[in-house]
């Protein structure tokens, strides 16, 4: 379930999100990062991924999550479960006004990229990186970070 703003805003304010962080590998075992284009974590490189909505499982957003982000079908059991992580930020979708705390469950998936569609509302770009480079870039947030340490 989708919410309005309104009632969106006073979720983010009050309570922690529950998300499903994609670490999405490719053959050579680079990862998929996008550039944040928006709060929270804007401008920086981070891993795919999106909140559980309101009465779904968390197998029904994995795979939700996989189309929506990487064009592609997976399921849960498809993926390796990497464990839990607590993301704080002090902005939000909203603003620097409220800030956001996810509690984000960690799955890594190996695709074929070539059979990626990947979309432009949450990253305006795209890059495969190798964990060693990843581990040491300035602008790869430190939540997506923790994945590959």
């Amino acid at each position: 379930m989708f919410l309005d703003n309104s009632t969106f805003k006073t979720v983010i304010d009050s309570t922690p999100l529950i998300s499903i962080d994609l670490i999405v590998k490719n053959k050579q075992g680079h990862a998929l990062l996008g550039l944040r284009s928006n709060r929270p974590a804007l401008d920086y490189w981070f891993v795919p991924g999106g909140r559980i909505q309101k009465n779904e499982s968390m197998k029904a957003a994995f795979t939700r999550l996989c189309e929506n982000e990487l064009g592609l079908t997976y399921s849960i059991e498809q993926a390796k479960f990497l464990g839990h992580f607590e993301h704080f930020y002090d902005d939000s979708v909203f603003g620097v006004s409220v800030s956001t705390h996810y509690m984000a469950l960690g799955y890594e998936i190996v695709v074929d990229e070539s059979q990626l569609s990947l979309p432009t509302e949450q990253h305006c770009q795209y890059q495969w990186f190798d964990t060693n480079t990843l581990l040491t870039q300035d602008n790869v947030h430190q939540h997506s970070k923790w994945y590959f340490a």
